[in-house]
């Protein structure tokens, strides 16, 4: 019960003395959380209530139902600018249908998570490799920032998902730039990186809420045309069912898809770092998808959009030295209290100052320091870090995240279908064998014996490479070699075509009177070559542990007779 229900674990055992340090991080992270909240319903394209409501339902179901006690979660960047790029790309959906969407989104999302928990699917997250996760994030977080250029400038500009389109339309009204929100905004960026850099435990996010609305209020700047926030409904959001239709469903199920598994990406991450600082492990890949599952369709049924893992709002938990998720549940009680008596406090709240906030907390997403590692050792991974960055910022979001995929699977193919063949030869004074390219004077090459190493499992996508180099080498050998033994220590799986290259590979070698040894070959690989037919044609005899042992055995001549009647024996058995 405890493994599907992770409540009936620290609820029991709740001590009193956590309290204070979950009051405090409750608290801590609540301020963050309502400022942030707000501002990124507006990069998904809703009204800043839903900010709110995305904080409520859906973290307080992941206080119950998640298995990290430092992972923040709610509305964030990432998917509110995916939910505003994916809806923004469906003409159907007309602007009276778009909170409506957005919602239905959240549904969907927390429906295909909770399913591939149930499944036990968690593993599917593997295939969105760390170039193409940071290459997309910093080209999102680049589009996020430039996307607030219209509250930061006070002009209304053409939205889009392209980062020069952008650029453009923002350099267009430039000249309609209201300096009140321009001063607010480079003030609020200002004030925050001073801050962070002085001393990280200031509340700076909240200091630049409670100055934006005190300047305007003051000032009277909504009179000179600083835009507002505005009222914001009071009350919790009501209780509605998603307004499901099979056109929307089939039109958003992309959109939700990639939503699904990037906000499980994001939530496992960050719920394993905080446990690599705290040295703990608690978390369980396949039940945070069921929590982040029933924390989205538990929050589409209270007008949420999708919700997963906050970096900052984990980090301020682990900073602020949480017990419990006690702490979720205090951050949930003081969002609720906002909601019922507190929203009439932001109506004055300028929408340049949420941007500010935006810009500061996203730019942080951006990992320059990566990259440069990448170009330093991995240039071929760089590539698709930057491929994926490109096409991210100048085509599109989704087009971004799958262009990356694809160039990461096609590069994994590549390399599996040219995987590293090495020559061996004797390490000198020693029973070992290894490399001749990087141990060139140090081992004995032998012109009568070619021995190789294949590292990576035969199957059909690398078994002409393995063929056609094998011969290579067997005829760089030249006439006088006499045998090759294979050591079969990296090969854990030969499929069945490979299988049979490998069968055709051994009679070609037996036509030309070498012999074959296979050295090393682990149990699932030996179970193979038994069943794959592989013995019929190669004697046990020639099946050995080691490659010393192969290689002693090819010396003895008694025994290299023996197995050689023993192999014409079995040829003539096949021919008649």
């Amino acid at each position: 019960m405890r493994h599907f229900f992770p409540f009936l674990e620290w609820i029991p055992t709740y001590k009193w003395r956590y309290l204070p340090s979950d009051l405090i991080a409750g608290l801590t992270v609540s301020i963050v959380l309502i400022p942030q909240g707000l501002a990124y319903a507006l990069i998904a394209g809703l009204p800043a209530v839903y900010g709110l409501y995305a904080s409520l339902f859906p973290v307080m179901m992941y206080a119950f139902f998640g298995t990290s006690r430092g992972l923040g979660v709610g509305p964030v960047a990432m998917d509110s600018l995916l939910v505003a790029a994916g809806l923004g790309a469906i003409a159907s959906i007309g602007p009276e249908n778009y909170i409506a969407m957005a919602i239905l989104l959240a549904f969907m999302v927390g429906s295909i998570q909770l399913l591939l928990g149930l499944m036990k699917m968690g593993f599917l997250v593997n295939f969105l490799s760390k170039p193409v996760i940071s290459g997309f994030i910093s080209g999102a977080a680049l589009i996020i920032m430039f996307s607030q250029l219209k509250h930061l400038l006070g002009v209304e500009i053409d939205k889009s998902n392209q980062f020069h389109l952008i650029l453009a339309n923002a350099f267009e009204r430039l000249g309609e730039t209201n300096l009140y929100d321009f001063g607010i905004g480079i003030a609020g960026i200002l004030v925050m990186v001073l801050l962070k850099k002085w001393n990280r435990k200031i509340p700076y996010i909240l200091l630049v809420v409670v100055l934006g609305i005190l300047l305007v209020y003051f000032l009277e700047l909504s009179a000179k045309g600083v835009q507002i926030v505005g009222a914001i409904p009071e009350g919790l959001p009501r209780f509605a069912v998603p307004d499901i239709e099979l056109g929307f469903l089939i039109e958003l199920w992309p959109i939700a898809l990639t939503l699904a598994l990037i906000g499980y990406l994001e939530a496992i991450s960050i719920g394993k770092g905080m446990e690599d600082k705290t040295n703990e492990e608690r978390i369980d890949p396949n039940q945070e998808l069921v929590a982040l599952g029933l924390s989205n369709i538990t929050g589409s049924f209270f007008q949420s959009y999708p919700i997963t893992g906050s970096f900052s709002r984990s980090a301020i938990y682990f900073e602020a030295r949480s017990k419990t998720n006690m702490a979720t549940v205090v951050t949930v009680l003081i969002v609720l209290c906002t909601l019922l008596f507190l929203t009439p406090l932001f109506y004055y709240l300028p929408k340049a100052a949420l941007a500010s906030i935006i810009m500061v907390s996203v730019y942080g997403l951006i990992d320059i320091s990566y990259a440069k590692i990448l170009w330093k050792y991995r240039k071929d991974e760089f590539f698709v870090l930057v491929l994926t960055f490109v096409v991210t910022l100048f085509i599109g979001i989704m087009e971004g995240i799958l262009v990356g995929v694809l160039i990461s699977l096609l590069l994994m193919v590549y390399r599996t279908s040219r995987p590293h063949f090495a020559v061996l030869g004797h390490l000198k004074n020693t029973d070992y064998y290894r490399n001749v390219e990087r141990f060139r004077s140090e081992v004995v090459i032998r012109n009568d014996l070619l021995i190789v190493r294949f590292d990576a499992q035969l199957y059909f996508g690398n078994s002409n490479y393995f063929k056609s180099h094998l011969h290579e080498l067997v005829r760089e050998k030249g006439p006088g070699l006499e045998a090759v033994i294979l050591n079969a220590e990296a090969i854990n799986y030969i499929d069945s075509t490979a299988a049979n290259m490998l069968r055709k590979v051994i009679e070609k070698l037996y036509e030309k009177g070498i012999h074959f040894f296979i050295a090393g070959a682990i149990g699932p690989t030996r179970d193979i070559l038994f069943s794959s037919g592989i013995m019929e044609l190669l004697p046990k005899e020639c099946l050995f542990v080691q490659t010393k042992e192969a290689v002693d055995f090819y010396d003895d001549p008694r025994k290299r007779s023996q197995v050689q009647a023993i192999v014409a024996h079995q040829r003539n058995i096949e021919s008649n």
